[in-house]
């Protein structure tokens, strides 16, 4: 999915699933899925898979940030 930053009215469009949306950047909360260890941005109730570098950029211009750390679990992992 490609997400695109409009600054000068602090807006993103995004294309998802159901189309390109047009939401303000602050409703936006980027979060991590465990089960597919990937950030994803959380639009009107859908979550869309970005990359790092845009989930990075969305909270650099004002996204909630709900990105959780995941650790291995299993007892021979090096983390």
């Amino acid at each position: 999915m490609a997400i695109r930053i409009e600054e000068a009215d602090n807006t993103c469009w995004v294309d998802s699933p159901e189309g390109i949306e047009h939401v303000r950047v602050e409703d936006v909360t980027v979060v991590t899925d465990a089960a597919t260890r990937m950030s994803m941005a959380s639009i009107n109730g859908m979550k869309i898979a970005i990359t790092e570098d845009e989930a990075d950029r969305l909270t650099v211009a004002g996204a909630v940030d709900g990105r959780k750390h995941l650790n291995a679990t299993s007892s021979d992992s090096p983390i």
